[in-house]
């Protein structure tokens, strides 16, 4: 079965919400259910919503009281999808515009992988374009040291170590062996988290005819050297998460070299010196950070 639960977490983004969902619900290979997390928004997301689900029978509404981040919201949704009996999970933000065959390449591609490795295979994710078409910086997967296999055999599929959560097709027996999504990440580096672990079974692939856009304001990706007075809250959160994982699903020789790499590039940049001790305090936050993944419920 192909039922497929397709996963959106919006929060305040109301005028690209309404294009992404259109493209969800425009797919060649249409989605069971289109889950939509609202993070407790103040735009009229609400609203616009309840009266998107009016004329769309397949539109699952999931409500949340606070604000929740991408990690709370993608725990929500990908749980919900999986209570709904979905065999797969699709996910994305609500800045993602699936081109109308991305699903369908995703589904396939993942099929033709997994019949080519001769085992299952935890995830599949979409080449990410920006809206020039030029390849989004922000969204490349870390790939294998084979990642060339499947194509050597004439697939479109590149294998993949981890990813970001810009259109990834789970299938259900990830959820059930791997659980959720870290909320407690709120946001940064729970996308990275999630798929290195899933990756204990296997790795990922990354369909290249599978295709979105990402509407983001600028094409560039993380880098310590931009962080300044208006985005320190979410370096704050990406340090604290990153240095929990490199020590505490690593081992302390990772974490020593994210410590660097963050001196680094703040010593780079010319960051003040009071942001990076706020930083620093989060790295220290992030020793005893430590939280464990749910396990998502099927209320079948």
């Amino acid at each position: 079965m192909n039922d497929v639960a397709a996963v959106v977490v919006t929060y305040n983004r109301k005028d690209k919400l309404v294009k992404v969902l259109d493209h969800a619900l425009d797919q060649s290979l249409r989605p069971t259910w289109l889950v939509v997390v609202d993070n407790a928004s103040t735009d009229g997301t609400g609203e616009y919503l309840a009266e998107f689900a009016k004329e769309h029978p397949e539109v699952v509404l999931v409500s949340l009281a606070e604000n929740t981040g991408g990690a709370g919201g993608f725990a929500a949704g990908m749980a919900r999808g999986y209570e709904l009996g979905a065999d797969f999970v699709w996910i994305m933000d609500d800045d993602c515009y699936a081109d109308r065959t991305a699903l369908e390449e995703l589904v396939n591609g993942l099929g033709k992988a997994e019949e080519s490795m001769g085992m299952k295979l935890p995830y599949a994710c979409s080449l990410v374009k920006w809206v020039d078409g030029s390849i989004c910086e922000m969204n490349n997967p870390g790939t294998t040291w084979d990642w060339g296999r499947l194509i050597a055999k004439g697939q479109q599929n590149v294998l993949v170590t981890h990813c970001s959560f810009v259109s990834v097709l789970f299938p259900r027996w990830t959820l059930t062996r791997f659980g959720l999504p870290l909320k407690d990440y709120f946001i940064w580096f729970d996308d990275q988290e999630y798929t290195l672990r899933v990756t204990q079974a296997g790795p990922g692939v990354q369909v290249l005819t599978s295709t979105v856009v990402h509407d983001l304001g600028t094409n560039r990706g993380v880098n310590f050297a931009d962080v300044n007075e208006s985005n320190l809250w979410k370096f704050e959160y990406g340090v604290r998460n990153e240095t929990s994982f490199r020590l505490h699903h690593e081992n302390p020789v990772a974490a020593a070299k994210f410590v660097v790499r963050l001196a680094q590039g703040l010593r780079q940049g010319r960051v003040p010196l009071g942001l990076q001790a706020k930083l620093f305090k989060k790295l220290v936050e992030g020793i005893k950070f430590n939280p464990k993944p749910e396990f998502p419920r099927s209320v079948l």
